[in-house]
């Protein structure tokens, strides 16, 4: 067994007023001569624990604290960040963003977000749930997790461990417009690896559940079933040959394409003019049942915010996709400006992605398939986001009949984004509710299927 203890290198980071720390920094900055500024400050705690082999491998306690400050000045900026939150600490970090501010061009879209943008509801959403279970009783879950999973047959011949991690912390952002945010938030997971052999194959598979409220994790017990059942269904996998054929993507491997759609229409990739979506604004790119849409102030959820990462209030929600339509870039205050546009509230990122459905269940899904490829696992990340093309390794099944026939590996699975999102004949209803997009499995038609 190992033990390890992760701390910031000044003892006085984990017990300082951060509100405090953020008023002190904003006014280091102003002293400086600076513009503006703006300053996030994250302190927090948790464990990790992993057992193996029904012994404990490691367990790892996290107390930790960052913070970051930005400066401009004559639409210059600079930014720096430190682990210490002592008041020399904060001098220190500053003076070295104002030094690296002197350095950097000048640049007419540089600065804070819009003041008349700035979050007035910082109402409770529900984020907060530490975990209060002792450490003793966290390695028995771990234990008991491995030990569902090892239990799920013969053929189970090895194990590469569960693990449980419990994180709490708070944070605090403020700038110079007068704005400041106070928030706490938590993240618990468990998750399980096993090695399944047959007749000198061997395949392996996980599962893993992850929460904000420990209280509505699945059962360690359940998640290490969970991963024998997907372990053994691997085995005897084989090649397929090469042809063109329909795609169905599991709940979680949906989700992948929604991270591309997003990063396509992110106002970086946009003003550079490096995004395959570039000339698709209130254009149709999916079929008229997809939308897609944000739910930022959603109680309790993975990405619940009442702000993004620049202070800007984000909507109750929005619809990026709406009726197959694009509706809207994401965008942040810089790219924004670069854009002639406003923010979209999304510096920080999409939060609450939802994925509307079409209906089905995921044996319906199947059903409508007919013919072609379950996809469970994907390998490596071949994606051109100038072009949208997609090529990516994968696993899964092989489908006749609507009904699954036997395992599948070595392949590879590729098109073009533009044409896969047009080509989707269904979104299940069968979603997966973990973290922050909520997808069900996604059938597509017509894809280039890599094997023999």
């Amino acid at each position: 067994m190992s033990q390890s203890n992760s701390q910031s290198s000044d003892p006085v980071a984990v017990s300082v007023d951060l509100s405090r720390a953020a008023e002190q920094a904003l006014e280091i900055a102003r002293q400086q001569g600076m513009d503006q500024a703006e300053v996030s400050v994250h302190q927090g705690t948790g464990v990790s624990i992993t057992a193996r082999q029904q012994a404990l491998e490691t367990i790892e306690k996290h107390n930790d604290a960052q913070f970051v400050i930005s400066v401009y000045k004559d639409h210059k900026t600079g930014s720096a960040s430190s682990a210490d939150l002592s008041e020399q600490g904060l001098r220190d970090t500053v003076a070295a963003a104002v030094s690296i501010a002197t350095f950097t061009g000048a640049d007419d879209c540089f600065g804070l977000a819009d003041a008349n943008r700035m979050a007035t509801d910082l109402s409770d959403l529900d984020l907060y749930h530490p975990w209060q279970a002792t450490e003793s009783e966290l390695v028995d879950m771990a234990l008991a997790c491995e030990q569902a999973a090892l239990d799920g047959g013969d053929r189970i011949s090895n194990s590469e461990g569960a693990s449980i991690s419990t994180y709490s912390g708070n944070a605090v952002y403020a700038n110079s417009h007068g704005f400041m945010s106070d928030s706490r938030g938590s993240q618990h997971s468990i998750s399980c690896s096993v090695i399944g052999e047959s007749q000198g194959n061997m395949q392996r598979d996980y599962w893993y559940d992850s929460q904000r409220n420990p209280q509505k994790l699945a059962s360690p017990e359940s998640i290490g079933q969970r991963t024998a059942e997907r372990t053994l269904a691997r085995l005897g996998a084989k090649q397929i040959k090469s042809q063109t054929a329909t795609v169905m993507y599991d709940p979680m491997m949906a989700k992948s394409l929604f991270s591309h759609l997003i990063g396509g229409l992110k106002g970086g990739a946009i003003y550079k003019k490096a995004s395959f979506l570039l000339d698709q604004l209130e254009k149709s790119i999916f079929p008229e049942f997809v939308t897609v849409s944000e739910h930022p102030h959603l109680m309790g959820e993975s990405g619940s915010a009442r702000h993004d990462g620049e202070g800007v209030a984000t909507p109750s929600s929005r619809n990026i996709i709406e009726s197959g339509v694009l509706t809207s870039w994401v965008l942040g205050s810089y790219t924004a400006r670069k854009l002639g546009l406003e923010s979209t509230a999304n510096a920080g990122g999409v939060r609450n992605l939802r994925i509307s459905d079409t209906g089905q269940s995921f044996d319906d899904c199947l059903g409508q398939m007919k013919t072609g490829l379950l996809v469970t696992e994907l390998i490596g990340s071949g994606i051109n986001m100038v072009t949208g093309d997609y090529s990516r390794g994968a696993s899964g099944f092989w489908v006749e009949g609507g009904e699954i026939q036997f395992p599948v590996e070595e392949i590879t699975i590729a098109g073009n984004l533009t044409d896969m999102y047009k080509n989707i004949a269904a979104i299940g209803a069968d979603t997966d509710t973990r973290g922050n997009t909520h997808c069900g499995s996604i059938v597509i038609e017509n894809m280039t299927i890599a094997g023999l």
